[in-house]
């Protein structure tokens, strides 16, 4: 059985009320939406707070998800993508990420010189990315990121794959140049 057609069959059980199908969903899907959710927020637990609310709601309207051609995880992006955007108008003035080591969660020190510089890159990265439009950062997180094709993309934000493009481009643009004045 593909994973395509494994997948669609967990989730027409899933529908049915099967929580054992919904708890293969939720771990084939739960590293892949905290990271989404992570670089959205730039916190460890509001990321892992919003992830298990993410499934909650997915599991609560299991009964009425129906796919129209979309798979499960884009309803579960979209899901995932309002509980941050609520999250973003509740919260005061954006706090500062955590150091990018935090997302490896290992709890061991850094090494070397090169990891030192590694994280530092990665936390600027974050910054930069923070200061794109909301669409932008949805789009560069997805593409990126999470590494999802632009079909992929448009699915999980209701747009064209043209337009997704677009914004990635923009995106692009706006990320190279605020990166070249935090560096200059």
């Amino acid at each position: 059985m593909s994973d395509s057609s494994n997948q669609a069959a967990l989730v027409k059980r899933a529908r049915a009320g099967d929580a054992e199908a919904f708890g293969e969903l939720y771990q084939a899907h739960l590293d892949a939406i905290y990271r989404y959710i992570y670089f959205r927020v730039g916190d460890t637990h509001d990321a892992e707070d919003l992830t298990e609310q993410a499934f909650m709601k997915a599991w609560e309207a299991m009964s009425d998800y129906r796919p129209r051609g979309h798979p499960f995880t884009s309803w579960v992006y979209r899901i995932a993508h309002n509980l941050v955007v609520d999250y973003h108008r509740r919260r005061k003035p954006v706090q500062a990420m955590e150091p990018a080591s935090q997302l490896a969660r290992t709890g061991e020190p850094l090494a070397s010189l090169e990891q030192v510089i590694a994280a530092e890159e990665a936390t600027a990265l974050s910054r930069a990315i923070r200061q794109l439009s909301e669409e932008q950062q949805q789009v560069i997180v997805l593409r990126f990121i999470e590494g999802m094709r632009h079909a992929q993309v448009a699915r999980v934000m209701g747009k064209s794959e043209g337009a997704c493009r677009m914004i990635e481009y923009r995106a692009l643009i706006a990320l190279h140049q605020i990166l070249t004045s935090q560096s200059g």
